[in-house]
Protein backbone atom coordinates (compact mmCIF):
# COMPACT_ATOMS: atom_id res chain seq x y z
CA UNK A 1 0.00 0.00 0.00
CA UNK A 2 2.58 2.20 0.95
CA UNK A 3 4.36 1.70 -2.80
CA UNK A 4 1.13 2.72 -4.19
CA UNK A 5 0.49 5.69 -2.03
CA UNK A 6 4.38 6.81 -3.68
CA UNK A 7 3.39 6.30 -6.84
CA UNK A 8 0.34 7.92 -6.51
CA UNK A 9 2.40 10.84 -5.14
CA UNK A 10 4.83 11.32 -7.89
CA UNK A 11 2.46 11.40 -10.01
CA UNK A 12 0.37 14.19 -8.73
CA UNK A 13 4.44 16.18 -8.37
CA UNK A 14 4.73 15.71 -12.23
CA UNK A 15 1.07 17.60 -12.43
CA UNK A 16 1.84 19.76 -10.22
CA UNK A 17 5.02 20.76 -10.18
CA UNK A 18 5.27 21.16 -13.80
CA UNK A 19 4.23 24.20 -14.30
CA UNK A 20 6.37 25.61 -11.34
CA UNK A 21 9.06 24.31 -13.67
CA UNK A 22 7.48 25.58 -16.77
CA UNK A 23 7.57 29.66 -14.22
CA UNK A 24 11.33 28.89 -13.56
CA UNK A 25 12.03 28.72 -17.10
CA UNK A 26 10.39 32.26 -18.00
CA UNK A 27 11.45 33.59 -15.12
CA UNK A 28 15.21 32.69 -15.73
CA UNK A 29 14.83 33.23 -19.06
CA UNK A 30 14.18 37.11 -18.76
CA UNK A 31 16.87 37.18 -15.91
CA UNK A 32 19.61 36.61 -19.06
CA UNK A 33 17.65 39.25 -21.83
CA UNK A 34 17.39 41.57 -18.41
CA UNK A 35 13.78 41.82 -18.60
CA UNK A 36 11.14 41.73 -15.54
CA UNK A 37 10.62 38.20 -14.82
CA UNK A 38 6.85 37.15 -13.45
CA UNK A 39 6.42 35.41 -10.35
CA UNK A 40 7.16 31.48 -10.16
CA UNK A 41 3.62 31.12 -9.81
CA UNK A 42 2.25 33.00 -12.70
CA UNK A 43 1.60 29.77 -14.88
CA UNK A 44 -0.83 28.50 -12.13
CA UNK A 45 -2.75 32.04 -12.13
CA UNK A 46 -2.78 31.85 -15.93
CA UNK A 47 -4.32 28.24 -15.95
CA UNK A 48 -7.04 29.18 -12.91
CA UNK A 49 -8.01 32.47 -15.35
CA UNK A 50 -8.36 30.08 -18.41
CA UNK A 51 -10.35 27.52 -16.37
CA UNK A 52 -13.03 30.38 -14.92
CA UNK A 53 -13.39 31.79 -18.64
CA UNK A 54 -16.24 29.93 -20.94
CA UNK A 55 -15.39 27.74 -23.47
CA UNK A 56 -16.16 28.71 -27.00
CA UNK A 57 -16.38 25.76 -29.78
CA UNK A 58 -16.74 26.16 -33.33
CA UNK A 59 -19.81 25.83 -34.98
CA UNK A 60 -18.13 22.79 -36.66
CA UNK A 61 -16.82 21.27 -34.59
CA UNK A 62 -16.94 17.45 -34.00
CA UNK A 63 -16.54 15.02 -31.13
CA UNK A 64 -12.95 14.64 -31.69
CA UNK A 65 -12.38 18.82 -31.15
CA UNK A 66 -14.21 18.48 -27.97
CA UNK A 67 -12.25 15.18 -26.86
CA UNK A 68 -8.94 15.62 -27.92
CA UNK A 69 -8.44 18.05 -24.71
CA UNK A 70 -9.40 15.35 -22.28
CA UNK A 71 -7.04 12.79 -24.65
CA UNK A 72 -3.88 14.82 -24.36
CA UNK A 73 -4.26 15.39 -20.55
CA UNK A 74 -5.02 11.69 -20.27
CA UNK A 75 -2.01 10.35 -22.47
CA UNK A 76 0.35 13.00 -20.70
CA UNK A 77 -0.59 11.79 -17.30
CA UNK A 78 0.02 8.05 -17.85
CA UNK A 79 3.17 8.85 -19.39
CA UNK A 80 4.21 10.83 -16.08
CA UNK A 81 2.74 8.23 -14.09
CA UNK A 82 5.64 5.67 -16.05
CA UNK A 83 8.61 7.85 -15.57
CA UNK A 84 10.65 7.51 -12.29
CA UNK A 85 10.91 10.68 -10.77
CA UNK A 86 11.69 10.65 -7.28
CA UNK A 87 12.13 6.57 -6.78
CA UNK A 88 12.51 3.81 -8.70
CA UNK A 89 10.76 0.05 -8.03
CA UNK A 90 6.99 1.80 -7.64
CA UNK A 91 4.53 -0.56 -8.76
CA UNK A 92 3.83 1.14 -11.87
CA UNK A 93 7.25 -0.35 -13.02
CA UNK A 94 5.63 -2.84 -14.36
CA UNK A 95 4.62 -0.77 -17.41
CA UNK A 96 7.16 1.65 -17.00
CA UNK A 97 8.58 0.18 -20.52
CA UNK A 98 9.97 3.45 -22.95
CA UNK A 99 8.09 1.80 -26.18
CA UNK A 100 4.85 2.16 -23.84
CA UNK A 101 6.20 6.09 -22.91
CA UNK A 102 6.53 7.10 -26.26
CA UNK A 103 3.34 5.24 -27.58
CA UNK A 104 1.97 7.94 -25.21
CA UNK A 105 3.41 10.93 -26.52
CA UNK A 106 2.40 9.72 -29.86
CA UNK A 107 -1.26 9.25 -29.25
CA UNK A 108 -1.46 12.49 -27.69
CA UNK A 109 0.37 14.13 -31.03
CA UNK A 110 -2.16 12.37 -33.07
CA UNK A 111 -5.29 13.75 -31.35
CA UNK A 112 -3.56 16.85 -31.58
CA UNK A 113 -3.25 17.21 -35.21
CA UNK A 114 -6.66 16.04 -35.77
CA UNK A 115 -8.10 18.45 -33.83
CA UNK A 116 -6.34 21.20 -35.56
CA UNK A 117 -7.87 19.92 -38.78
CA UNK A 118 -11.26 19.33 -37.82
CA UNK A 119 -12.61 22.70 -37.24
CA UNK A 120 -11.05 23.45 -40.79
CA UNK A 121 -9.16 26.17 -40.54
CA UNK A 122 -5.82 27.12 -42.33
CA UNK A 123 -3.65 27.31 -39.66
CA UNK A 124 -5.06 24.26 -38.01
CA UNK A 125 -3.93 22.18 -41.43
CA UNK A 126 -0.52 23.78 -41.20
CA UNK A 127 0.26 23.28 -37.58
CA UNK A 128 -1.21 19.38 -38.03
CA UNK A 129 1.36 19.28 -40.90
CA UNK A 130 4.00 20.84 -39.71
CA UNK A 131 4.01 18.75 -36.46
CA UNK A 132 3.20 15.13 -37.82
CA UNK A 133 6.52 15.85 -40.06
CA UNK A 134 8.32 16.77 -36.50
CA UNK A 135 6.90 13.79 -35.11
CA UNK A 136 8.10 11.51 -37.94
CA UNK A 137 11.50 12.88 -37.53
CA UNK A 138 11.32 12.98 -33.92
CA UNK A 139 10.23 9.43 -32.65
CA UNK A 140 12.73 7.66 -34.29
CA UNK A 141 15.59 9.56 -32.50
CA UNK A 142 13.96 8.94 -29.57
CA UNK A 143 13.74 5.24 -30.16
CA UNK A 144 17.26 5.24 -31.08
CA UNK A 145 18.40 6.78 -28.00
CA UNK A 146 16.14 4.04 -25.96
CA UNK A 147 17.74 1.13 -27.93
CA UNK A 148 21.23 2.46 -26.96
CA UNK A 149 20.18 2.55 -23.23
CA UNK A 150 18.10 -1.02 -23.52
CA UNK A 151 21.37 -2.52 -25.11
CA UNK A 152 23.60 -1.14 -21.69
CA UNK A 153 21.14 -2.34 -19.28
CA UNK A 154 19.73 -5.86 -21.30
CA UNK A 155 16.63 -3.61 -20.98
CA UNK A 156 13.34 -1.19 -21.94
CA UNK A 157 12.00 -0.53 -18.64
CA UNK A 158 12.52 2.36 -17.27
CA UNK A 159 12.81 1.83 -13.64
CA UNK A 160 14.96 -1.23 -14.17
CA UNK A 161 17.21 0.84 -16.61
CA UNK A 162 17.89 3.86 -14.38
CA UNK A 163 18.45 1.39 -11.68
CA UNK A 164 21.32 -0.28 -13.84
CA UNK A 165 23.13 3.17 -13.98
CA UNK A 166 22.60 3.77 -10.77
CA UNK A 167 24.41 0.80 -9.27
CA UNK A 168 26.76 0.94 -12.65
CA UNK A 169 28.24 4.47 -10.69
CA UNK A 170 30.24 7.16 -11.76
CA UNK A 171 31.35 5.27 -15.87
CA UNK A 172 31.70 6.99 -18.40
CA UNK A 173 30.17 5.79 -20.84
CA UNK A 174 31.10 7.40 -24.48
CA UNK A 175 27.05 6.06 -25.80
CA UNK A 176 25.62 7.59 -23.34
CA UNK A 177 27.09 10.87 -24.49
CA UNK A 178 25.90 10.98 -27.64
CA UNK A 179 22.42 9.54 -26.57
CA UNK A 180 22.14 12.66 -24.15
CA UNK A 181 22.70 14.94 -26.75
CA UNK A 182 20.39 13.75 -29.27
CA UNK A 183 18.08 13.18 -26.43
CA UNK A 184 18.34 17.10 -25.96
CA UNK A 185 17.55 17.85 -29.11
CA UNK A 186 14.87 15.36 -29.68
CA UNK A 187 13.12 17.52 -25.95
CA UNK A 188 14.07 20.95 -27.27
CA UNK A 189 12.02 19.48 -30.76
CA UNK A 190 8.63 17.65 -29.23
CA UNK A 191 8.34 20.43 -26.40
CA UNK A 192 8.55 23.32 -28.68
CA UNK A 193 11.22 25.20 -28.01
CA UNK A 194 14.12 27.39 -29.99
CA UNK A 195 14.98 27.01 -32.33
CA UNK A 196 12.27 24.51 -33.75
CA UNK A 197 9.59 26.52 -32.40
CA UNK A 198 8.93 29.34 -29.93
CA UNK A 199 6.43 29.10 -27.55
CA UNK A 200 6.02 32.53 -27.24
CA UNK A 201 4.91 33.73 -30.85
CA UNK A 202 2.18 33.52 -32.71
CA UNK A 203 3.71 34.29 -36.87
CA UNK A 204 1.94 32.24 -38.65
CA UNK A 205 4.94 31.57 -40.96
CA UNK A 206 6.91 29.64 -37.82
CA UNK A 207 4.22 29.04 -35.48
CA UNK A 208 3.58 24.71 -35.06
CA UNK A 209 2.24 23.85 -31.81
CA UNK A 210 0.43 27.03 -31.44
CA UNK A 211 -1.29 26.79 -34.56
CA UNK A 212 -3.30 23.99 -34.27
CA UNK A 213 -4.69 24.94 -30.22
CA UNK A 214 -5.87 28.42 -31.76
CA UNK A 215 -8.95 27.61 -31.53
CA UNK A 216 -9.73 26.64 -28.51
CA UNK A 217 -10.35 28.17 -25.20
CA UNK A 218 -11.21 28.11 -21.28
CA UNK A 219 -10.43 25.06 -19.80
CA UNK A 220 -10.02 23.31 -22.69
CA UNK A 221 -6.55 25.69 -23.94
CA UNK A 222 -5.78 25.36 -19.56
CA UNK A 223 -5.77 21.54 -20.17
CA UNK A 224 -3.22 21.44 -23.61
CA UNK A 225 -1.24 24.02 -21.92
CA UNK A 226 -1.04 21.85 -18.41
CA UNK A 227 -0.31 19.38 -20.44
CA UNK A 228 2.75 20.96 -22.48
CA UNK A 229 3.78 21.44 -19.20
CA UNK A 230 4.05 18.34 -18.33
CA UNK A 231 5.67 17.03 -21.17
CA UNK A 232 8.33 19.23 -20.64
CA UNK A 233 8.84 18.07 -17.18
CA UNK A 234 8.60 14.56 -18.48
CA UNK A 235 11.53 14.60 -21.25
CA UNK A 236 13.50 16.66 -17.99
CA UNK A 237 13.03 14.17 -15.84
CA UNK A 238 14.23 11.35 -18.25
CA UNK A 239 17.29 13.49 -19.11
CA UNK A 240 18.11 13.60 -15.60
CA UNK A 241 17.37 10.13 -14.06
CA UNK A 242 18.32 7.85 -17.07
CA UNK A 243 21.89 9.25 -17.81
CA UNK A 244 22.09 11.05 -14.31
CA UNK A 245 20.33 9.08 -11.99
CA UNK A 246 22.32 9.95 -8.97
CA UNK A 247 20.18 10.82 -5.77
CA UNK A 248 17.24 9.28 -6.54
CA UNK A 249 15.89 7.07 -4.34
CA UNK A 250 15.99 2.82 -4.52
CA UNK A 251 14.42 2.46 -0.96
CA UNK A 252 11.54 3.60 0.76
CA UNK A 253 12.92 5.21 3.51
CA UNK A 254 12.63 8.62 4.94
CA UNK A 255 15.60 9.60 4.57
CA UNK A 256 15.98 8.62 0.71
CA UNK A 257 13.02 9.90 -0.82
CA UNK A 258 14.10 13.07 1.08
CA UNK A 259 16.74 13.29 -0.96
CA UNK A 260 15.68 12.08 -4.23
CA UNK A 261 13.55 14.97 -3.72
CA UNK A 262 16.18 17.49 -3.14
CA UNK A 263 18.27 15.57 -6.11
CA UNK A 264 15.29 16.00 -8.74
CA UNK A 265 14.76 19.22 -8.14
CA UNK A 266 18.31 20.56 -8.06
CA UNK A 267 18.92 18.41 -11.57
CA UNK A 268 15.72 19.90 -12.88
CA UNK A 269 16.81 23.80 -12.24
CA UNK A 270 20.50 23.05 -13.74
CA UNK A 271 18.52 21.58 -17.07
CA UNK A 272 16.13 24.80 -16.94
CA UNK A 273 19.37 27.10 -16.74
CA UNK A 274 20.95 24.74 -19.56
CA UNK A 275 17.84 25.13 -21.97
CA UNK A 276 17.28 28.90 -21.36
CA UNK A 277 20.76 29.58 -22.26
CA UNK A 278 20.65 27.52 -25.67
CA UNK A 279 17.20 29.82 -26.17
CA UNK A 280 19.28 32.50 -25.48
CA UNK A 281 22.26 31.99 -27.62
CA UNK A 282 20.00 30.49 -30.90
CA UNK A 283 17.92 31.68 -33.54
CA UNK A 284 14.67 30.49 -34.34
CA UNK A 285 15.65 28.45 -37.81
CA UNK A 286 13.66 28.15 -40.74
CA UNK A 287 10.70 25.29 -40.57
CA UNK A 288 12.39 23.42 -43.89
CA UNK A 289 15.84 23.40 -41.68
CA UNK A 290 14.10 21.29 -39.00
CA UNK A 291 14.95 18.06 -40.50
CA UNK A 292 18.79 19.03 -40.76
CA UNK A 293 18.16 19.49 -36.93
CA UNK A 294 16.17 16.47 -36.31
CA UNK A 295 19.20 14.15 -38.82
CA UNK A 296 21.62 15.23 -37.22
CA UNK A 297 20.03 14.55 -33.49
CA UNK A 298 19.52 10.70 -35.44
CA UNK A 299 23.32 10.86 -36.36
CA UNK A 300 24.29 11.21 -33.15
CA UNK A 301 21.53 8.70 -31.23
CA UNK A 302 23.09 5.98 -34.18
CA UNK A 303 26.39 7.13 -33.20
CA UNK A 304 25.90 6.50 -29.69
CA UNK A 305 24.27 3.07 -30.86
CA UNK A 306 28.11 2.26 -32.75
CA UNK A 307 29.70 3.35 -29.96
CA UNK A 308 28.23 0.99 -27.56
CA UNK A 309 28.96 -1.73 -29.57
CA UNK A 310 32.11 -1.08 -30.79
CA UNK A 311 33.79 0.26 -27.29
CA UNK A 312 31.51 -1.81 -24.59
CA UNK A 313 30.33 -5.27 -26.31
CA UNK A 314 33.76 -5.51 -28.55
CA UNK A 315 31.83 -6.02 -31.73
Amino acid sequence: MTAWLLAALQTLLFLFMAPLLAGWVKRVKCHMQNRSAPSLLQPYRDMAKLFRKHTVLAEHASWVFRTTPYIVFGATILTAAVVPLVAVQLPTTAIADVIVLVGFLALARFFTALAGMDVGTAFGGMGASREMMIGALAEPVMLMTVFTMAMTASTTNLSEAVLFTLNSGLVLRPSFVFAILGLMMVAVAETGRVPVDNPATHLELTMIHEAMILEYSGRHLALIEWAAQIKLMIYAVLIANIFLPWGIAAEFTTEALGIGAVAITVKLMGLAIVLVVWETVMAKMRLFRAPQFLGFAFLLSLLGMLTHVILETGG
